[in-house]
């Protein structure tokens, strides 16, 4: 109960962390500004060497290796191998750029954003969502989605990022609330393809394609979980109990097919309790109480009868011949 307590509590907002994300791409973009401020920089360098070679200032190179360094700072820009960046003129969309260099006519255009077009995995959430039969479970999932059409994510929708979120959880509780808790736990795979196909429905149009969503995770109270366990020992001590009764009533059907040849025929009978008493005496040490009745019925002569059977085996057995006394009479051998 407390590790998920801890991994709840450790559960980061989605839209911070693509918001995290996508500053750290704005961060590693910029450096490549870098390369322009080292063009620039050598622009201006080769015009003041120049003028120290020839010991004498020269306002026109200066002017021109000015006007180079500026332009090379205000127009050249380069795109990552995995961006596209959205160029607007005046405002309006002109075209997209990259990957590698490229350049812009200063003043008149601006990169209204670089849109990254590798794959993306987007982990969401839903808390305390009611499943069809009224259960609140927290389940937690992930998106796999990408960027098809870099001027529609950024034309058609303000902020890609946060609509992708919100969509997916809202299409997360939607799913929740039509399924039963048990359809949920044994049919993740089938709820994870009807989410992808709602997202992807509703993404299609801004560019972007919701290429799979996986249910990771599915938290139930812990009141319920015990009931479950609970549940599933009854169903199983069940099945163990059938299981046992099916087995008896097996074996009571094979004993009596095994009694029907003993039926109206006392000989057989005789020949099995004398077959069943010689294998009792093979034992060593072994000590048979019979009635006196059953030894004169199978004609061994009472005790002495059995000595002698018994001596027949290899270790010597002691057999004695009594009477059973019910309520107290009965007959001696």
């Amino acid at each position: 109960m407390k590790k998920r307590e801890v991994a709840m509590k450790k559960r980061v907002e989605p839209e911070q962390t693509l918001r995290n994300e996508h500053m750290v791409r704005q961060v590693r973009r910029a450096g490549t500004f870098i390369l322009n401020v080292v063009l620039a920089g050598i622009v201006l360098a080769a015009a003041l060497v120049t003028q120290l070679v020839l010991w004498r200032f020269l306002l026109e190179l200066t002017i021109a290796a000015g006007a180079v360094a500026l332009a090379i700072l205000l127009s050249l820009r380069t795109a990552l191998q995995w961006d596209r960046a959205v160029v607007l003129r005046l405002g309006r969309f002109h075209a997209l750029k990259g990957p590698g260099i490229f350049f812009l006519v200063p003043i008149l255009d601006r990169v209204a954003r670089y849109v990254d077009m590798r794959i993306r995995a987007t982990e969401f959430s839903s808390e305390r969502t009611l499943t069809k039969d009224t259960v609140p479970v927290n389940v937690d999932a992930i998106c796999f989605w990408l960027v098809w059409d870099a001027q529609k994510a950024v034309l058609e929708v303000e902020n890609y990022y946060r609509a992708i979120v919100l969509s997916a959880q809202t299409a997360l509780r939607d799913a929740i609330g039509t399924h039963l808790l048990a359809e949920l736990l044994s049919h993740r795979e089938a709820v994870g393809k009807r989410l992808q196909e709602v997202l992807d429905h509703k993404t299609n149009p801004w560019g972007i394609t919701v290429q799979s969503v996986e249910v990771r995770d599915i938290i139930i109270p812990r009141s319920l979980e015990d009931a479950m366990s609970m549940q599933a020992q009854a169903e199983r001590e069940r099945q163990a109990r059938i299981i046992l009764g099916t087995a008896e009533t097996e074996i009571a059907a094979k004993f009596v097919e095994a009694a029907k040849p003993y039926q109206n025929n006392p000989v057989a009978v005789r020949l099995r309790a004398m077959n069943m008493l010689y294998e009792g005496l093979r034992e060593n040490g072994t000590l048979i109480i019979v009635p006196s009745s059953a030894v004169e019925s199978m004609n061994l002569g009472a005790i002495g009868g059995l000595a002698a059977l018994a001596q027949r085996g290899a270790i010597p057995n002691q057999t004695v011949a009594g009477s059973v006394n019910y309520g107290g009479g009965g007959d001696s051998p």
